[in-house]
This record gives C-alpha cells, sequence and structure tokens, in this order.
C-alpha cells in the first residue's frame, strides 16, 4: 500500500467527518468512512437505532461485519458503487474510494428501506433461523418500523453522487499533498558534503531533477483534470499494462515490456490488445500521448519542446511530426486554433 494512499494523511478527518454529517443529514442514511483495510477512519453519522441496537448484540454484530466485508469486496471487484441487502433485508451501500487505479477505501451509507420493488437486491448474508434472533427484532421493531424510506431511484441517484463526489475529493487532495511535497522537497534541499570543485555542478544537477519531478507531478495533474479515470479494460489480462501506461505518461513503453508485466507473449499481447483497443500498440501508444499533449496545449502555457520532453519524445521534431500524423497540423498550429476558438465562444 503506497503510504500517500493512506486516507488519514490525505484527508483533513475532523473536515472529511463535517462533510460526511452534511451528506448524512441531506440523504437520510448513515454514513461511515473506512480505509482500504475496512478499519474506520470517521465515526458513524446518523446511526440509526435499529442497527445500534443489533451492533450492540454480539451474535447479531458478527452478521454485519460479514455485510460491511462483503459489501465492501463487491465495489472493489465491480469498480463501482454497490447496494446490497443486510441480512434484516435494510438496504445498504458500499462506496469504493479508487485513485489511480488503487482502492484506498470506501464509504458505507444505507441503514434505509425501500419504498418501492424496483430495484432487484441481493441480500449478501443470509442468517439461520433463530428464536433468540426474533426475540432481539421484537424488542427493536419500534426501531425498525422508524428506519427511512427511500425510492429505488433515489438510491441510486445516492450511491452515484457518493462515488463521484468522494473521488473527486480524495483525488484532489493527493494530488494537493503531491505538490506540495514537491515544493517542501526543492526548499529543504541542501547539498550533503559540498566539494569547493564539484559542489556546485551537484547542486545545480539537484535541483534541475527535482524542478522536473515538480513539472511532471503539475503535468499529471493538468492531465487528469481532462481524463476522468484510466483506461479501464474488458479483458482484465491487459489492466496492468493500461494501469502502467497512464502512470508512466513520460516513458516509452514497448510491447515486450507490457507483455511481460501481463504474463503472456508478445505475440498473444498483440492480438488480444488489438481485440480490445481496435488498434496495434504502436499506433495506439503514441495517439494516447498526443492526447495527452493536446490537453496540455490546451490548459497550459509550456513550450511545444518541454510538452515533447515530458511524454517522452527525446526529438521535438520527432514529437511535432507525430502530432502531425494523427491531428494533420502542427502542435504551435493547434494551440493557436484552441486559442482563438476560446476567445470567440468567450465572447459570444
Amino acid at each position: 500500500m503506497n503510504p500517500r494512499y493512506d486516507l488519514k494523511r490525505i484527508i483533513d478527518i475532523e473536515k472529511w467527518h463535517k462533510l460526511q454529517d452534511s451528506l448524512s443529514l441531506v440523504t437520510r442514511m448513515a454514513i461511515i468512512t473506512v480505509d482500504y483495510k475496512g478499519v474506520p477512519v470517521t465515526k458513524h453519522s446518523r446511526c440509526q437505532a435499529f442497527c445500534q441496537g443489533v451492533r450492540k448484540d454480539g451474535n447479531l454484530s458478527s452478521y454485519c461485519q460479514k455485510c460491511d466485508a462483503r459489501g465492501g469486496l463487491e465495489a472493489v471487484r465491480t469498480n463501482k458503487p454497490y447496494v446490497y441487502r443486510c441480512h434484516f433485508g435494510i438496504v445498504d451501500i458500499a462506496v469504493p474510494i479508487i485513485v489511480e487505479g488503487q482502492y484506498i477505501g470506501a464509504i458505507m451509507a444505507g441503514q434505509i428501506k425501500l419504498r418501492d420493488a424496483d430495484l432487484p437486491l441481493e441480500q449478501i448474508v443470509t442468517r439461520p433461523p433463530n428464536a433468540e434472533t426474533d426475540r432481539k427484532f421484537k424488542e427493536l421493531e419500534p426501531e425498525y418500523r422508524a428506519l427511512p424510506e427511500l425510492s429505488s431511484e433515489e438510491v441510486s441517484a445516492i450511491a452515484d453522487m457518493l462515488f463521484h463526489l468522494c473521488n473527486y475529493i480524495v483525488g484532489e487532495a493527493i494530488q494537493k499533498h503531491a505538490t506540495v511535497d514537491m515544493y517542501k522537497k526543492v526548499l529543504t534541499a541542501e547539498p550533503a558534503a559540498p566539494d569547493p570543485v564539484s559542489a556546485a555542478p551537484q547542486a545545480y544537477e539537484q535541483i534541475q531533477a527535482m524542478q522536473h519531478e515538480l513539472s511532471s507531478t503539475l503535468i499529471e495533474a493538468k492531465i487528469k483534470q481532462g481524463t476522468e479515470r484510466a483506461y479501464r479494460a474488458a479483458n482484465p489480462l491487459l489492466q496492468p499494462a493500461f494501469d502502467y501506461m497512464y502512470r508512466h505518461k513520460n516513458e516509452n513503453v514497448r510491447l515486450q515490456d507490457m507483455a511481460a508485466l501481463c504474463h503472456v507473449s508478445p505475440s498473444y499481447f498483440s492480438r488480444v490488445f488489438t481485440r480490445e483497443t481496435g488498434e496495434n500498440f504502436s499506433v495506439f501508444v503514441p495517439r494516447l500521448k498526443i492526447e495527452w499533449a493536446k490537453q496540455l496545449l490546451e490548459t497550459t502555457d509550456l513550450s511545444v519542446n518541454h510538452i515533447g520532453d515530458e511524454l517522452g519524445f527525446a526529438d521535438p521534431g520527432y514529437f511535432i511530426k507525430t502530432f502531425k500524423k494523427f491531428e494533420s497540423l502542427t502542435p504551435a498550429v493547434y494551440r493557436k486554433i484552441y486559442s482563438r476558438e476560446q476567445r470567440r465562444n468567450s465572447a459570444d
């Protein structure tokens, strides 16, 4: 687990809990946030009296924990909110928080009843009949009847809203921390045991390396703003290759290396990749880099040479040639046309 993806490290828990309380109030759902291990990082917001009573029972609480664990796993597996029924038939939602393809935690929401039956839901944990359990339910029956009721449409809309909102906030927090960390490195960097002859060149090289790393971080953030998420492969065998390409935008990835990463032969990887994308690997990769280049031309003032270098084009001429091959015009002309269109739209 990458430590920079630790929820407790990247978000202000106190502020996050205030947001969680507000979301709970608006949605009428109980909400709690857990890390990638399933350990709560916040307290429950609006936990219903019925569920509080059930979770205090040693026998019944174990079934609640099984529901939480199974729901979280299904959300991670499908990479989207998972709506299900608990062992008492109450509706719950597991909302995964996934950043750069890595699962870092989840929002567990719910403790409500459905007003209609339009949403077919799985009861993921079944509990064998038990006289003691029946007695406990009768004790808590008034609290059960008091559970909020929502329509299927409301539940689906809330699940999607929590998924997009929480992933956006956490993603932005990670980018902010990465940028701040880079600045701190630059500001606190000191040459160790300076040599009168070599100290200046070493310091210069060190600063250059840090500036390049900071620039890469900022460029990565700019590209992400224009890209909702990394490519999700229909064939999971290829996902490690796509994840690598999206995380290492400045590298010239080779088919052989991506095949090795996916533990298959280059020829088999090539066939599966072409079926997946509709393009040969040698066409898909440069086209993808040109799409990233267009985003940087549109959103930054970086020079054409700088953009080409950041995307792994060591030769500026080759970058311009490749760009023109896919877009039928040079990067400089593309930026000029885009800027003119933006000014015209603003005037309108």
